[in-house]
């Protein structure tokens, strides 16, 4: 990509988000960051990856568990930081990493509110997947081996989580399309029809990021 694009990627669960994430990210060359995020920032703030894996586009924890769990964080001085409740610490680590990988060059990131961390990139397009429930129910139920009813149940469950996440820690809405550059259904579309609508959508934005 001409001019180190990152592409967000929002997603349904089961619209395919990991799956053309990572297509996409194989065929313009460039690295994929799902849960390689979690990795990364747990490497790059010094806090346990554990507390990124137990926080991973989840809601707020209870206070309670907060104080527990806090006795694994690590690595920072600041007293407003040490002072910060941790799944506060656990969004801002991630958030500062979300930024560095962008400063590194073009990628693709997938959830973890890196459409809402890299606000004011201007080498930024954010995609939002969407499907219709039974073709995200079959997608589910084939992939972790489960009845179309327990598939419908983690679906709606993790819908619920990851909005909650979103909407809790940014000031957009999760999954509203005013809120990304391009909304796609991939229920319709498919894997490929998806990635190919985003490559032609990142080709016509340099374009005219060129032209300015």
């Amino acid at each position: 990509m001409a001019n180190n694009t990152v592409i967000t990627i929002g997603r349904q669960y089961g619209s395919g988000g990991h799956d053309i994430g990572l297509k996409l990210a194989e065929e313009l060359g460039v690295p994929c960051y799902d849960k390689e995020l979690l990795s990364r920032a747990a490497k790059d703030s010094g806090l346990c990856q554990e507390l990124f894996e137990n926080h991973d586009e989840k809601p707020t924890n209870s206070f309670l568990y907060s104080l527990v769990m806090d006795t694994y964080s690590t690595g920072y001085s600041s007293s407003a930081f040490t002072e910060m409740p941790l799944n506060h610490k656990v969004f801002l680590a991630q958030f500062d990493t979300i930024k560095k990988i962008a400063k590194e060059g073009p990628c693709v990131m997938v959830g973890r509110c890196a459409d809402y961390a890299l606000a004011d990139y201007t080498n930024v397009v954010n995609v939002f997947l969407h499907a219709d429930l039974q073709s995200r129910i079959v997608r589910i139920a084939r992939r972790h081996d489960l009845t179309n009813a327990k598939a419908k149940e983690l679906i709606i469950k993790t819908d619920k989580r990851r909005a909650s996440y979103y909407n809790y820690y940014t000031s957009k809405k999760w999954g509203e399309a005013a809120g990304y550059d391009l909304c796609l259904d991939t229920g319709t579309l498919g894997i490929d029809g998806a990635i190919h609508m985003i490559r032609e959508f990142v080709k016509y934005k340099e374009k005219e990021h060129e032209r300015i």
